[in-house]
């Protein structure tokens, strides 16, 4: 990302003209960071009503979850050879971070490259670096991971608030294998550990406690640790990874992210009978927890073939049922483009399993709650779930406020297809999926801003 790159020659700057506090670099950051901030995101886009194109295809990039995780085994293991990577703000932000050599590192808001650079940076012996991000990023929790690593003999500090970033960490050698974990808040953080037990002198023993949320990503994580030929085990409550000083060299592919296919899932099941799309580059066998969408969107009347690796969205019938409910603990990021999908069909719906969404980008549910409501729904939301009540008329002409968050804007834009609105900071879709609005144009029957 070329706002790390210009940032971090601003901080050699400063620190050569005796800048050297933390605190008066973030101060002199703060105008540049908010400038650069409101030109790349501060762009809205007004979305006329249109239809789909049928029989279009649609090339994605790689997951950004599979990314960020080779890229950290990749830092530690120089043997590995990456394909398909993630075009995501996020996935830049890791590679270029894992490649700085400066003081102060910079991850914007990229949620998971703070927790796994966090993890790595620490078992770096001989490393120091100041960790930090964006305003939102130094609202968002990480003290469990914090306190994990201190457990097994990292030094992190505190800069700002306690528990939260901006992180002081001094790199160490981290000779205890054994550590306890809350499960129950987000599974990046256990992932973090995870990816850097191999390269810790005795390996490590990761003790889960409560309720696991989004076990998929630990599996994937676990699957990628075994295909570069760690030794790892997961039997639910808990994670045994053993030591590995090299690896034999390995190509590995990134399958395409199926986040990103969630909201071609919601266009098709808002399209008229027999339109279909099809999507590069996917696996029947996913790694990938959203891939439970193929399973979830026939209920919406959407069937997934296989072809290869491609797979083909088909919208097959028009929904019959009038009430969805799931527990979605295991692939919350989808939550935003399914209670969509329910608000645009008039489909009465429960999801439940949703806490983490509180501690994403922005508070989730109460973002679903304020911008659906505009559109005129009847939501309720709790701590961890939302109801939306049928509701066959949907108000024209609305703006989506979009909260920094990508899945935001992305989750509202098939919309589109029902009614006119206008979509805020539309290019905070680069965080995931630069290409989102580009691949909208090409599947739309005319132009839609």
């Amino acid at each position: 990302m070329l706002f790390l790159f210009e940032k971090t020659s601003f901080a050699k700057f400063l620190l050569k003209n005796n800048h050297s506090s933390f605190y008066q670099i973030e101060k002199y950051f703060h105008f540049f960071s908010t400038f650069v901030s409101i030109f790349k995101k501060n762009m809205d886009k007004k979305l006329l009503k249109s239809k789909v194109i049928s029989g279009k295809e649609i090339q994605i990039s790689g997951s950004k979850s599979e990314t960020n995780r080779l890229l950290v085994l990749q830092a530690l293991y120089p043997q590995i050879v990456i394909q398909n990577t993630s075009s995501s703000d996020d996935s830049e932000a890791m590679q270029k971070a894992l490649k700085n050599n400066t003081e102060v590192i910079d991850i914007h808001h990229a949620g998971t490259a703070m927790r796994f650079l966090t993890a790595f940076f620490a078992s770096q012996a001989g490393k120091s670096v100041i960790l930090t991000g964006s305003q939102r990023m130094k609202e968002r929790p990480i003290h469990i991971l914090v306190t994990a690593l201190r457990d097994l003999g990292a030094e992190i500090s505190y800069l700002e608030t306690e528990g939260f970033p901006p992180l002081h960490i001094e790199g160490k050698n981290m000779y205890i294998n054994s550590v306890d974990i809350s499960a129950n808040v987000s599974s990046q953080y256990i992932s973090a550990l995870m990816l850097i037990a191999p390269s810790l002198p005795n390996g490590l023993k990761i003790c889960l406690n409560g309720e696991v949320t989004s076990a998929p990503y630990i599996n994937m994580t676990i699957s990628l640790l075994t295909e570069i030929g760690i030794k790892a085990l997961f039997d639910g409550k808990t994670i045994d990874i053993a030591p590995l000083k090299t690896i034999s060299p390995k190509t590995i592919v990134v399958e395409s992210d199926w986040s990103s296919a969630s909201y071609w899932y919601s266009f098709v099941a808002l399209s008229e009978e027999s339109t279909s799309l099809t999507l590069s580059n996917y696996k029947k066998n996913s790694l990938q927890g959203d891939c439970i969408l193929a399973e979830i969107y026939t209920f919406f009347g959407v069937e997934t073939v296989f072809l290869n690796n491609k797979i083909m969205l088909y919208k097959k019938e028009q929904t019959k049922k009038s009430f969805f409910e799931y527990n979605l603990i295991n692939a919350p990021d989808i939550a935003q483009t399914i209670a969509v999908t329910c608000f645009a069909l008039g489909v009465t719906c429960h999801l439940s399993g949703l806490h983490t969404l509180k501690i994403k980008e922005t508070d989730r549910l109460k973002a679903l709650h304020t911008e659906l409501t505009k559109l005129g729904a009847d939501i309720e939301i709790t701590t961890d779930s939302l109801y939306i009540k049928e509701k066959k008329q949907i108000h024209s002409g609305v703006a989506i406020n979009t909260y920094n968050d990508h899945r935001m804007a992305m989750a509202f834009a098939p919309l589109m297809l029902q009614t006119d609105l206008t979509i805020n900071n539309c290019e905070v879709v680069s965080k995931s999926y630069p290409s989102f609005w580009n691949d909208v144009e090409n599947v739309l029957s005319s132009d839609f801003f």
